[in-house]
């Protein structure tokens, strides 16, 4: 039985593990989020975040999109490739309902693992 947890391991969360990221990194955006992806030398995906202040203004907002996404990754991560990935945030995020944003990350998952798969 596959463990649906999300622990440390499975976090970005240095400076080093950012930029290995962002310096050869594959961009899947919509109008609301864009997640930035490299390759991992790890046998398991990680998930970090980078929603500048700048995008979402509140903290609750904020916090909302970061668990959202926490908990469709930890629901994923059985599926996912061995891939790093950072999600940024655009303002018109905000405007979205839970539902909608689910619906919006399943289109920006699927067309980054069949990215990733290609490159491969």
């Amino acid at each position: 039985m596959n463990r649906l947890t999300f622990i440390r391991e499975l976090r970005l969360l240095t400076p080093n593990d950012f930029n290995y990221v962002f310096s050869q990194s594959i961009r899947v955006g919509s109008p609301y989020i864009t997640l930035v992806a490299r390759k991992s030398s790890l046998s398991h995906p990680r998930l970090g975040f980078a929603i500048a202040k700048k995008q979402v203004k509140r903290a609750h907002e904020r916090n909302r999109i970061k668990r959202l996404m926490r908990e469709y990754f930890r629901l994923a991560q059985h599926e996912l490739p061995a891939i790093d990935v950072i999600v940024m945030a655009k303002a018109a995020v905000i405007e979205l309902d839970n539902a909608a944003l689910r619906q919006v990350l399943d289109k920006v998952w699927q067309r980054l693992i069949v990215m990733q798969q290609s490159k491969s």
